[in-house]
């Protein structure tokens, strides 16, 4: 069977940059850091206690006190972002057969806080029994944005969540793009949302040495590829994409941002949390997405990389895009956004796919901010071009975004220009 063309008609966006994708986008270009002080609890006996909060979001205006009593911050933010998506691509409008619009957002984690607010409720007053919420589970589990966002609108398609820590994201915006070539849907609404700002988020990846402890200046912690780099900053919000079979799009003369190329997933099958030290496992999903895209290397012009300034996977992935793209990773331009962004966890492939897409449809690549010429690392050759500090205009036919999760999960994605 020949396979089905897919393209993006829609895009949303709640991050620490903004609350909209002009915002947000904006933002990246200017080089502008989303990480303060936490405020979503007191983190004063925390070692972290800063991230890249979501700003300005009140939910008492968005959703009526019924609805909130069912959402999780992170379903919140997912509804918030698929309502702007579905808005741009017009997608509630008369003439959409909905049995064949789907929804597929991850999450990394899910209701974090939920389960913090309800199994500490049971902790503290353990002699009066258990009192729980009846929406406790159904605001913690991690397939529920999905459901909220299909219930909102009557999309009856396929309707799940896809976890795979870090990678979930990718991991939803591939199962969409097969799904839709497939023939399956001719729509589905989805990406990724992640809010675990909360003390057992902080403190869990704390306890692993993971996040960056640079409280004296938390704009400057995230810093990929750079020496002085000290762990993850996290991050929060939500990117939601629609994706919908080319035809399908052409017909009702919705607007196209790009084509999705191709996808490739792979395992590390290696370590808990720390990628294989030679990148292996994003060599094979690189490899494999270009394949699944029918592309060469020399057909990329940027890479979002997962780059999420840690000791080791920053290492790890440049030596996986060298040996992968040769003498063309010279010609490219690789940056990391989650410099500005933080990490979004299961949120964090879908706001990289938006930066993706924009950067093929703007021509500019998004810098990696808070590198100084100083603070080498000699496992780096920064004769490759990560677009330190500073937005750069070049062509940019297509680009690759890797995410790389705990568990040696990998997932990569490739959207290109769109050519009818």
């Amino acid at each position: 069977m020949e396979l089905k063309r897919v393209v993006v008609t829609g895009l949303g966006a709640i991050t620490p940059l903004g609350n909209d994708v002009e915002s947000t986008w904006n933002n990246a270009l200017n080089g502008v850091s989303g990480a303060g002080p936490i405020t979503h609890f007191d983190a004063s006996k925390f070692k972290t206690q800063f991230a890249c909060e979501v700003k300005d979001f009140n939910a008492n205006e968005r959703f009526d006190r019924k609805k909130l009593r069912q959402l999780d911050l992170y379903a919140q933010y997912a509804l918030a972002a698929a309502e702007q998506a579905v808005a741009d691509a017009d997608l509630d409008s008369e003439g959409i057969n909905k049995d064949r619009v789907g929804v597929i957002v991850a999450a990394g984690i899910g209701g974090l806080h939920t389960f913090e607010e309800e199994a500490g409720y049971y902790a503290l007053h353990e002699e009066q029994g258990p009192k729980y919420n009846p929406f406790f589970i159904p605001k913690m589990i991690a397939d529920i944005a999905s459901g909220h966002i299909s219930m909102q609108y009557g999309f009856h398609g396929p309707n799940y969540g896809t976890v795979s820590a870090c990678a979930s994201s990718n991991n939803a915006l591939i199962d969409a793009f097969n799904l839709i070539r497939l023939g399956k849907a001719d729509a589905i609404v989805t990406g990724g949302a992640e809010a675990a700002i909360f003390p057992a988020g902080v403190g869990g990846f704390n306890s692993m040495h993971a996040l960056s402890t640079r409280n004296d200046d938390p704009t400057h912690a995230s810093r990929p590829f750079s020496a002085s780099r000290d762990g993850f900053v996290m991050g929060e919000g939500s990117a939601v994409l629609v994706l919908e079979e080319l035809e399908h799009a052409k017909a009702r003369g919705a607007k196209i941002y790009g084509e999705i190329a191709g996808g490739g997933m792979s395992a590390d099958a290696h370590h808990l949390t720390a990628t294989h030290p030679e990148g292996l496992g994003a060599k094979l999903a690189m490899k494999n997405a270009l394949e699944d895209a029918e592309m060469k290397p020399e057909d990329i012009d940027y890479i979002n990389a997962h780059g999420t300034s840690t000791p080791v996977g920053d290492i790890s992935e440049i030596k996986a895009i060298v040996d992968v793209f040769g003498d063309h990773a010279k010609k490219l331009n690789i940056s990391s956004t989650k410099s500005m962004t933080g990490h979004l966890l299961g949120a964090t492939g879908a706001v990289e796919a938006l930066f993706s897409l924009k950067a093929v449809q703007e021509d500019v690549v998004p810098p990696t901010i808070n590198h100084a010429d100083d603070d080498v690392d000699p496992n780096i050759d920064y004769t490759l071009n990560f677009t330190f500090n500073k937005a750069q205009h070049r062509p940019v036919r297509a680009a690759l975004s890797n995410v790389f999760g705990f568990g040696g999960h990998n997932a990569t994605i490739i959207v290109k220009k769109f050519e009818d």
